[in-house]
């Protein structure tokens, strides 16, 4: 396959500021929020920036402080598997659209989160602009705000002393809002009500210590079984 032609001027860097800009915001929030939880739990400001780089899941990234910080590294690398298992699924949803990037898709394939995702699944790159400048702009400049971010949460959490409760909270509010604005925009709800379903089933029957394994196992099987209807109902509908 002919790798996609790739050029970068300023129509690219400009429209793919335009479609990051508001993630680029958010994630410079967030990331600051897990910088400083980072450090309250004896993390410096370095260990967050590698996170963001060798990591870069904020919900695996916030789930794992608790862990790390007492020593369960085990629990914490099968629970950042299962969270992440997801990404599986957006990256084989996105195989068309990167399969002439060459080199480039392998960078794409790694920082694709869940926001980016939304932004490039799409398929409404803007007119003119070279479509593979535009993704990999996009991506970088996602990874990047949280990484920035991150570092600067983590030195601004060991220059100040304060009440950090609530912080962790703010991803589960993002992720509230993406979530209703894939109900939106998306054809098919299966995917959202089947992880509602199991997460409260699990959270029921496991308890909140154990319920986020058994949940991600659920979902990512039926996901599986049931990809054709899925894919066929948002085609279809």
């Amino acid at each position: 396959m002919k790798e996609e032609a790739f050029k970068i001027s300023g129509r690219e860097v400009t429209a793919a500021l335009h479609t990051s800009l508001p993630i680029m915001v958010t994630f410079v929030v967030l990331g600051s929020g897990y910088g400083i939880l980072m450090q309250k739990h004896g993390f410096g400001p370095l260990w967050s920036l590698i996170a963001g780089i060798v990591i870069f899941s904020g919900t695996v990234q916030f789930v794992s402080i608790s862990m790390l910080s007492s020593g369960s590294v085990i629990m914490a690398a099968v629970t950042a598997f299962m969270v992440a298992a997801r990404h599986i699924f957006f990256s084989i949803s996105m195989i068309g659209r990167y399969r002439r990037e060459g080199k480039r898709k392998w960078y794409l394939f790694y920082a694709l989160c869940d926001e980016t995702y939304a932004m490039l699944s799409r398929d409404d790159a803007p007119e003119g602009v070279n479509v593979s400048a535009y993704r990999l702009l996009v991506t970088l400049f996602d990874q990047c705000s949280w990484i920035v971010g991150s570092f600067l949460g983590g030195w601004i959490g060991s220059l100040l002393s304060f009440d950090s409760t609530g912080i962790d909270f703010a991803m589960t509010a993002l992720f509230a809002t993406v979530f209703i604005q894939q109900w939106i925009d998306s054809k098919c709800h299966i995917p959202a009500v089947l992880g509602v379903a199991a997460t409260l089933a699990c959270r029921l029957i496991f308890g909140r210590e154990y319920f986020l394994i058994p949940a991600m196992i659920i979902i990512i099987a039926v996901l599986m079984i049931m990809r054709k209807k899925i894919e066929e109902a948002e085609t279809d509908g």
